[in-house]
């Protein structure tokens, strides 16, 4: 009797949970707005995404500016106010008019942090359920999502949107399967597994199947937009269509960073490290290096100054940063060495016109927009580990 009971509990259950999940849609479908929706969980990430998103906001509000353009953000302490004025004081960017927000509060589902294991896959079906609660607040005609969270395509078209999106970087790629099985580490292939070939294998196995899945949710996509020939590669190969994959290089402001004078101090050579705080760009490798280059100086030689300068998403970024803080003084560099978190746009273009090199370490750099910065800024650009 009581296993009976279970039983058509279970399904009474899940009847209540699909009718709300149908209701839930069929309501946003009905009530869908004359609005362009921008899924950008974090918009105080600071880096070319964010840029990006706000030269999109610009551009749709030039050719029609009767169009409601809504940011969906995690950050509660966005306001239309404050992002306009974040989108000139960061990066320049001038809008026609205010964004409107809607605040999203189940972020905490995309964050690493949530995920010890399995940390891709989570973050990836936890970005439904944050889109969820955007298209469940707000439907829009059309979907945008310009943090590269693909497994939200799906449910966009559920809800009737069409569903474009500004992709960076491929959340999985063929080049990163491919160090697995090599075993390589890397900040996505820890060390304990690279030394495992079962561990090594399983986790080949598990890239394989999500990379089929990412294939999936990607082709859902109406029009996708990537920065670069690399990107456009590689999310051709994964999402297989290629009518609809077109390139479009991010936007970087070249033509006052071109007015800087070429003139630098030679006192104090400045080499200066522009991107967000997120392990991929290899900080530690840029630090390890400067302070190998230190200790060959010749006794009369100038001593020269590392700047870092990136933005922080979230709590693990601001410890990636304390531990890099930590990492200069373990490599006795710390005097030699700034850091300057979250700058203004100006501020950057100060710095910018002081250095006399620009240093980017990330492996398969897919655009690259600090490095168009150097050149343009008078700074020689230093590649270093790329492949």
């Amino acid at each position: 009797m009581g296993i009976r009971f279970l039983f058509w509990a279970l399904i009474c259950a899940t009847a209540s949970l699909l009718l709300n999940f149908l209701s839930a849609i069929i309501k946003g479908r009905i009530n869908r707005k004359k609005s362009v929706g921008f899924f950008h969980p974090y918009t105080n990430d600071g880096g070319g995404g964010e840029r990006v998103l706000w030269c999109a906001v610009k551009a749709f509000q030039e050719v029609n500016s009767n169009l409601d353009c809504i940011i969906y953000t995690g950050d509660h302490d966005a306001s239309p106010e404050s992002l306009l004025t974040r989108a000139i004081d960061r990066f320049g960017v001038k809008l026609l008019h205010p964004p409107q927000v809607v605040h999203l509060y189940k972020r905490k589902w995309i964050e690493e942090g949530t995920y010890p294991r399995f940390t891709m896959v989570g973050q990836s079906f936890g970005s439904v359920y944050l889109c969820w609660e955007a298209l469940c607040k707000h439907t829009p005609l059309v979907y945008i999502d310009t943090s590269g969270y693909a497994f939200t395509y799906p449910l966009a078209r559920v809800f009737g949107c069409k569903v474009l999106c500004y992709t960076h970087y491929p959340t999985i790629s063929s080049d990163m399967v491919s160090r697995v099985r090599q075993r390589d580490p890397m900040y996505n292939n820890d060390p304990l597994i690279a030394k495992s070939i079962w561990l090594s294998r399983c986790k080949v196995i598990y890239y394989t199947l999500f990379s089929w899945m990412y294939g999936f949710v990607g082709s859902c996509a109406h029009l996708a937009v990537v920065n670069s020939s690399w990107t456009q590669a590689h999310i051709v190969k994964l999402w297989g269509i290629p009518r609809h994959t077109k390139r479009i290089y991010p936007p970087c402001d070249t033509k006052g960073l071109q007015e800087l004078s070429l003139e630098r101090s030679i006192n104090t050579p400045t080499i200066i490290s522009v991107a967000q705080f997120r392990p991929e760009k290899a900080h530690t490798l840029q630090l390890e290096a400067f302070s190998v280059a230190i200790k060959k100086l010749g006794p009369g030689s100038p001593r020269p100054k590392l700047q870092f300068v990136g933005s922080c998403r979230n709590q693990e970024d601001e410890q990636r940063l304390q531990k890099l803080k930590e990492k200069a003084i373990e490599l006795n560099v710390e005097k030699d060495v700034e850091f300057y978190r979250n700058l203004l746009y100006r501020d950057l273009v100060r710095l910018l016109g002081g250095a006399i090199a620009g240093i980017h370490s990330m492996v398969d750099e897919h655009f690259g927009i600090s490095i168009v910065e150097y050149m343009a800024a008078g700074a020689i650009p230093i590649g270093g580990y790329l492949s």
